[in-house]
């Protein structure tokens, strides 16, 4: 899975034209879902994604999470994040999950960034047209790549 996380002071996102759904400050977070993805991850990833401490502490310092400032998450499924561009100028999409796996993997961190003890969750819809608004706040983006973590733990075994 790959996830591409936002420090926001706002944000919102119109599914379908319908009215928004907004957060205040907190984090927005893009959700794509690989064809190759085990979604025994999505509880850590959801954990990570909630308890980033992405946020100024008294000091300035990036030192606190939303979690611990009572902020708000904004949820984005985006098949997109899975584009590839090695070829030509059009990006495929064939790494990304489609049917099941994709809906499931959504469905499932919703439920699991939900435990997590944000103020709220909001969230567009799986497949539906939507258009997000945010502000950016730093800014801060931060990319976790669920792949990532595969490749260093095998690393981290080698070496042991």
């Amino acid at each position: 899975m790959r996830a591409v996380i936002q420090r926001v002071s706002s944000a919102s996102v119109r599914v379908d034209g319908g009215p928004p759904r907004q957060i205040g400050p907190g984090l927005v977070i893009l959700l794509g879902v690989r064809e190759t993805d085990d979604l025994s991850i999505v509880p850590k990833l959801a954990e990570k994604c909630a308890h980033l401490r992405i946020f100024n502490d008294e000091a300035g310092k990036l030192n606190r999470s939303a979690v611990e400032l009572g902020y708000d998450a904004l949820v984005v499924s985006n098949f997109t994040l899975y584009g590839d561009t090695t070829k030509g100028k059009r990006p495929s999409f064939i790494h990304a999950a489609k049917g099941e796996l994709a809906v499931n993997g959504y469905q499932q961190f919703l439920t699991e960034i939900s435990r997590q003890g944000l103020h709220q969750v909001q969230h567009g819809e799986f497949g539906a047209d939507m258009q997000v608004s945010l502000v950016n706040d730093g800014p801060v983006t931060i990319v976790i790549d669920t792949d990532e973590w595969k490749k260093n733990s095998s690393h981290e075994r080698r070496i042991l």
